[in-house]
């Protein structure tokens, strides 16, 4: 469940290197040939299906050449996945799963801060495609840095410019900036089309789930999205004292009748697809934020 280079990762990788001039080919086969490990090798082959030419790749290369295995996965996999993560331990009082992985950079947890679960959504799961960026925002400039600190204040500007990236809602203005307060549909269309459309070759289109036999329609698309190594954006809602919530989290992963929900309050938990489709995705967040009513699916 923690594999490095997802079918559309081969897919896409294969597809850049039949497009490269023989100089650059012979290049991109040294940098792999040179490899230190086979960690290093894959995050290069998946770093060419993300997009990057060969000489943004020597760059990054020249980042990570040679680190072992578990500084590898710190800085470029944002989201691992526990052995026992699938079991079940019941739920807390709150209605989530007790069972849940927290997903950390050293100290700090990817995950958002304010009301900017849109954005910190779209960021992880960009940094999840994209190992360059997953570097930019873990190792710094140099790409060397292991600062749980430096990290947290570079996500929270990520996070702070996809929030203006798709238009998002302010709750107060002050002299010295605003405060993120959500943002629609619109925008993480937008967002998630900039950000991480690029590095998978799918654009995302919104599919409203307000049923559950629509909820139970779009798990084919879901399923193959996943399988195939592309995130998909969700969108749940629910009532607390008589008000609407909502909250956006996404779908990282499928196994078996399970599937994998990143929270951007920095946790991964497995829910059932039966729980998808019968509005019990609080597992994943807190018990009111129970129905799924949308979803983005990666379009063919």
């Amino acid at each position: 469940m923690n594999e490095l280079l997802t079918a559309n990762d081969l897919e896409r990788s294969g597809r850049a290197m039949e497009k490269l001039s023989a100089a650059d080919e012979a290049k991109f086969e040294r940098m792999l040939a040179e490899s230190k490990s086979p960690q290093e090798r894959a995050y290069l082959m998946k770093a060419l299906a993300a997009g990057y030419d060969v000489k943004e790749v020597g760059e990054f290369r020249e980042k990570i050449h040679g680190k072992d295995q578990y500084w590898l996965q710190e800085h470029l996999t944002p989201v691992t996945t526990a052995g026992d993560s699938m079991k079940d331990e019941g739920l807390a009082d709150d209605g989530r799963a007790k069972n849940t992985d927290e997903q950390m950079f050293y100290g700090e947890n990817w995950s958002q801060e304010g009301n900017t679960c849109v954005p910190s959504t779209v960021v992880t799961g960009r940094a999840m495609v994209d190992p360059v960026y997953a570097l930019e925002l873990t190792g710094g400039p140099s790409g060397q840095e292991s600062d749980d600190a430096a990290f947290r204040s570079r996500l929270h500007d990520e996070q702070l410019r996809l929030h203006e990236e798709g238009d998002g809602d302010n709750e107060y203005d002050f002299p010295f900036g605003s405060t993120p307060d959500g943002m629609d549909n619109d925008g993480k269309t937008t967002i998630s089309n900039k950000e991480i459309s690029p590095h998978t070759g799918s654009e995302y289109e919104l599919q409203e789930v307000r049923s559950a036999d629509e909820r139970r329609d779009a798990l084919p698309d879901i399923e193959k999205a996943v399988a195939e190594g592309k995130p998909v954006p969700i969108g749940v809602e629910g009532k607390e004292d008589g008000d609407r919530v909502g909250h956006s989290m996404m779908i990282v992963g499928q196994e078996g009748d399970m599937l994998q929900i990143y929270n951007p309050w920095g946790t991964t938990t497995w829910v059932s697809e039966d729980d998808f489709v019968n509005g019990n995705m609080g597992k994943a967040s807190r018990g009111s934020l129970s129905d799924a009513y949308a979803v983005h699916v990666p379009a063919e």
